[in-house]
């Protein structure tokens, strides 16, 4: 149920036509710090998930 090839072309043709090839390098770069910032707290919430089983276990 992902988003397939032709999707995901029809996607990134309206966001040229909604913001125009200038602005393409800055979303682009706002979008992956967007997920690294997810992927770190994710990271860290299950680090503060397993840290938190370990004090409850001793």
């Amino acid at each position: 149920m992902g988003i397939g090839f032709t999707e995901l072309i029809v996607i990134l043709v309206i966001i040229l036509i909604l913001f125009g090839p200038g602005k393409l390098p800055e979303i682009g770069k706002a979008l992956g710090k967007g997920i690294r910032e997810f992927k770190d707290a994710q990271k860290e919430v299950k680090n503060q998930i397993s840290s938190d089983k370990d004090e409850n276990k001793n």
